[in-house]
């Protein structure tokens, strides 16, 4: 199957919106199959989605287990909302780790405030594989 680049699922609207908004809805699935989503702060790599995550987590687990994640952005009024089904990448040192956190430290000032660094707090990074929007 030939995949979709993630800038061509997520055209100049549906990036506009994702921009704009910093909450999303993250959907993870478990070993034994049950769901797991909880709101994250996001920033945009181009068409992959970004997201600083804790050790520790039930998200981690599951991601290290199972890449396919989904997220939800949204707003009420207007009724409109994004979702993005993919897989992810977990980042936790290198060059790549420090690209990202540096557009992280870009998007979020308490990010800036209370910095971290490589080995402290994985990073990761979700490449679009569908998505829809209403």
């Amino acid at each position: 199957m030939n995949k979709v680049p993630a800038m061509v699922l997520l055209n100049a609207r549906r990036l506009a919106f994702l921009k704009a908004h910093e909450l999303c809805r993250f959907a993870t699935v478990s070993e034994d199959g049950k769901p797991h989503v909880v709101p994250v702060i996001y920033a945009m790599d181009g068409g992959k989605v970004v997201v600083a995550i804790d050790y520790g987590t039930k998200k981690l687990k599951n991601l290290r287990k199972n890449p396919n994640v989904a997220l939800v952005v949204d707003e009420y009024h207007p009724n409109h909302a994004v979702m993005i089904e993919g897989r992810c990448e977990v980042f936790e040192r290198g060059r790549e780790y420090r690209r990202l956190l540096r557009l992280l430290f870009d998007r979020f000032e308490f990010y800036r405030r209370d910095p971290w660094g490589e080995g402290e707090c994985p990073i990761i990074s979700v490449t679009p594989e569908k998505a829809f929007a209403w």
